[in-house]
């Protein structure tokens, strides 16, 4: 069974991606639209997950891309809070492409988004954020976590979070992690066992821990847990967890072996 770590403050949030043609200009590379869309997304849930209000942004510095992002690619985008005022502060977010098949992974671009509070209780005399935190490391333990934000698209007419992409989401984070463990093509084989505890709420961020938890020849068994939080309390619950069996596979869609000889590999450290 998988521990968890409660978010620390100011430690850094990531939001993680792979870019699909839909995402793709002619050339087959990311839109830029898309990919600060996504940095601004990733802005947003670190200001909120700080201060438990909604924010808007104002504005963003210079932003410069150096690198594309290629079709087919995961892209890691991570915020850290950086400066915190009476009812502004600032998020800077940094996007990494990472080809599956190789690892190498490349700054595409660094921004810094500045956001201010808005609401009912911002606008009171004398309201101001709370104080710019101490730096804490990231945390440790878990392969992969990735944050996504819930939004009325992908919601029933209850207002939570449809089952289906939930799943979508939990298959994602495993792929990621088991690729990222291969550097091999792989498919889900299996989804061994899934099960829902709670619904998933409109506005709500849905973090995602995934960890190999086995290694076979040509196999890898993934553990998912599915959290939900509430970034206006900052409350946090366990909405999910599933297994999934992910597949090492050639370029004929026959298995392979992950580390090249055929044997069972040892779990990473």
């Amino acid at each position: 069974m998988m521990t968890l770590a409660s978010p620390q403050t100011n430690a850094s949030t990531q939001l993680i991606d792979i870019v699909f043609p839909g995402d793709t200009n002619h050339h087959g590379t990311l839109f830029g639209g898309v990919g600060l869309a996504h940095m601004d997304k990733v802005a947003f849930i670190v200001a909120a997950r700080h201060a438990h209000v909604d924010f808007v942004t104002a504005s963003c510095e210079r932003i410069d891309f150096q690198a594309p992002a290629q079709l087919g690619d995961i892209i890691e985008l991570t915020g850290r809070l950086t400066r915190v005022g009476r009812r502004s502060l600032s998020v800077e977010v940094e996007m990494v492409a990472e080809p599956p098949l190789t690892g190498d992974r490349r700054l595409c671009t660094r921004g810094v988004f500045n956001m201010v509070a808005v609401g009912d209780g911002p606008e009171r005399e004398g309201w101001r954020l709370p104080a710019m935190p101490a730096p804490q490391p990231d945390a440790v333990g878990a392969d992969l976590r990735m944050v996504e934000l819930v939004f009325p698209s992908v919601t029933s007419h209850y207002g939570s979070l449809y089952g289906g992409n939930a799943l979508a989401a939990m298959g994602k984070a495993a792929f990621v992690v088991a690729t990222r463990r291969s550097r091999k093509a792989v498919v889900m084989a299996a989804s061994e066992r899934v099960d829902f505890r709670s619904q998933i709420h409109n506005g709500e961020v849905v973090e995602l821990i995934a960890r190999i938890e086995k290694v076979g020849k040509s196999s890898m068994t993934v553990a998912v847990e599915l959290w939900a939080e509430n970034l206006s309390t900052g409350k946090r619950r366990q909405s999910g967890r599933g297994t999934f069996v992910m597949v090492a596979v050639d370029e004929n869609g026959r298995p392979q072996p992950i580390d090249g000889d055929g044997t069972e590999a040892p779990l990473p450290s």
